[in-house]
C-alpha cells in the first residue's frame, strides 16, 4: 500500500509503493497533495497523468505486484517525476501508429514535458521526465526557504546537530531559523519586533494578492 504524510522539510519526496491498479488513485492523491505543499497546484492535473501513465508502464510492463519509487523534485524552473523499478528492460518509443495502446505512456509523456528519458541501473531502472513548473512568486519563496532550510539543518548546534532522539520537524527547524535571525539583526542594530511586523505584512500582501 502507499503511505503518505506530512510532507518532508527538503523538496526531494520519494514515496515506495507497490505497483497494482488500486494504487494509482493513492498516487494521484498523493501528488495532487504534495504538490499543494509546494504551492505548485497548478501543475497538478499534468503531474498525476504522468505518473499515472509512468505507474501503468511499471504494471505492464515490470508486472501488478512489484515494487517501485516515485520520486517528485522541484527545481526553480520544473518539477522532475521520477519512477524507479527493477527491470533492467528500458522503455522504447513505437510509432504512434502502432496501435491505441502500443507506447501510449511514452507518447504522451514526450508530448508532455520539457524533457524525459530513461536510466538503466543497477538495480533496475529510473524513467523520468521534467513538466514546467509556473513562476508564480508564493512557489518561489517556498522553494528558497527549503533550500536556505536544507542547508541550515547541516549547521553545528541546529536540532539536526546536536543528534536528537528524532529528526526535527518543519516547523521546529524553521522556528529555529528564525530565532537565530532575530539575534543576527540586535546583534547588527535592528529591531526584531518591526521586522517580523514587516514580514508579515509582506506575507499577508501577497496571500491578499494570491487568492
Amino acid at each position: 500500500m502507499c503511505s503518505y504524510g506530512e510532507p518532508p522539510l527538503r523538496t526531494r519526496y520519494v514515496l515506495p509503493f507497490v505497483a497494482a491498479p488500486i494504487q494509482l488513485h493513492v498516487l494521484r492523491r498523493t501528488v495532487r497533495e504534495q504538490l499543494r505543499g509546494w504551492n505548485a497546484s497548478a501543475l497538478a492535473d499534468e503531474a498525476q497523468l504522468a505518473v499515472t501513465e509512468l505507474a501503468t508502464n511499471v504494471i505492464k510492463h515490470v508486472g501488478s505486484g512489484a515494487p517501485a519509487t516515485l520520486v517528485l523534485e522541484p527545481t526553480e524552473d520544473r518539477l522532475r517525476i521520477e519512477m524507479h523499478d527493477t527491470s533492467q528492460k528500458a522503455p522504447t518509443r513505437q510509432p504512434q501508429n502502432c496501435g491505441q495502446e502500443c507506447g501510449r505512456g511514452l507518447h504522451l509523456l514526450a508530448a508532455m514535458s520539457m524533457d524525459w528519458g530513461a536510466v538503466v541501473t543497477a538495480t533496475g531502472k529510473t524513467v523520468w521526465c521534467e513538466l514546467p513548473l509556473p513562476q508564480d512568486g508564493p512557489r518561489l519563496r517556498v522553494h528558497r526557504a527549503s533550500t536556505v532550510l536544507d542547508t541550515y539543518q547541516d549547521l553545528p548546534g541546529t536540532l539536526s546537530g546536536l543528534n536528537v532522539s528524532r529528526p526535527p520537524t518543519g516547523e521546529e527547524s524553521a522556528t529555529h531559523l528564525i530565532a537565530d535571525l532575530l539575534h543576527w539583526l540586535a546583534a547588527h542594530g535592528g529591531d526584531p519586533d518591526t521586522i517580523l511586523d514587516h514580514a508579515q505584512a509582506h506575507y499577508e500582501a501577497e496571500l491578499d494578492k494570491a487568492g
